[in-house]
This record gives structure tokens, C-alpha cells and sequence, in this order.
């Protein structure tokens, strides 16, 4: 399952997301904003989605203006590991070398094309499972179960 969010720096983006989940017939699930709401607060959809994400072998895609804050917040869900992306390769990146199970998109500097490719790779790659990333990821699971 693939969980979305956005606060209103990332709503506009999230609902072409949505969009085009849908052309590519994935199943997802938008946990927020459901309206535009220029007063809202970005942890509030980032903490809805890293849960979501971290229940399960799901995946996670979050918005806002700069992409930072949803990521600072989703990382302080156990079991979520959170990147933000700004393009192909960063994206593709987050999934080999990091397993990266969310990451976050800027609603101000991506561009809708842009997102549509970083959406199908982060979703159609596999993390490598490469002895040395495998390593730190359990260092950083280790360190995170303390």
C-alpha cells in the first residue's frame, strides 16, 4: 500500500500524485490533507503517513513546501526511513542504497513531470540488498532500537 500526504505547500502536487497513481492502477491511500487549508502543519499529515508506512511493508509519499519538514518528522517514526528527493537519480538512490521506505517531494521546486518519474522509480525499485548498505541499515536499526 502506498500512504500520501501534503499540507498546503504540497496539496496540489499530491492530488496530480493521485492522479497518476491511479493511471498506473497502484493502490493508495491519501491520509491528508483532503483540502486545501492554508493553515494547516505538515507533521500532522508526515506522522499519519510514517505510521502508516511503518505498520507494514508499505510505502510512503509526503509534500510540503521545502520537502524538509515532512522528512524531519516522519524520521522520528520508528521503523521509517525518510528521504527527500528532487529528482530521478536522488530518488532512485534512496531506494538501492538506502531502502528508503517514504520520501518527500517539494511542492514549491518540482515540477509535475519531475514528480511523476520520481513517484514510478521510488516505487519500482528494489533496495539492492548490497552487503554494505544492508551494514548501515542495521547499524541505523540498531542505533534506532535502543
Amino acid at each position: 500500500m502506498i500512504f500520501i500526504g501534503a499540507d498546503h505547500g504540497g496539496y496540489k502536487l499530491k492530488e496530480k500524485i493521485k492522479d497518476f497513481l491511479n493511471e498506473l492502477e497502484y493502490e493508495y491511500k491519501d491520509l491528508g490533507n483532503l483540502n486545501f487549508d492554508k493553515e494547516d502543519d505538515y507533521p500532522d499529515y508526515a506522522f499519519k503517513v510514517a505510521e502508516a508506512v511503518a505498520k507494514g511493508n508499505n510505502k510512503g509519499i509526503l509534500l510540503c513546501r521545502s520537502a524538509g519538514g515532512v522528512i524531519v518528522a516522519a524520521n522520528k517514526v520508528k521503523g521509517v526511513s525518510a528521504i527527500a528527493v528532487s529528482d530521478v537519480k536522488s530518488a532512485k538512490h534512496a531506494r538501492e542504497h538506502n531502502n528508503a521506505n517514504v520520501i518527500g517531494i517539494s511542492g514549491d521546486w518540482t515540477n509535475e513531470e519531475t514528480t511523476k518519474e520520481i513517484v514510478k522509480v521510488f516505487l519500482e525499485t528494489e533496495f539492492t540488498n548490497e552487503e554494505r548498505h544492508a551494514r548501515r541499515i542495521k547499524k541505523i536499526k540498531e542505533y534506532e532500537n535502543v
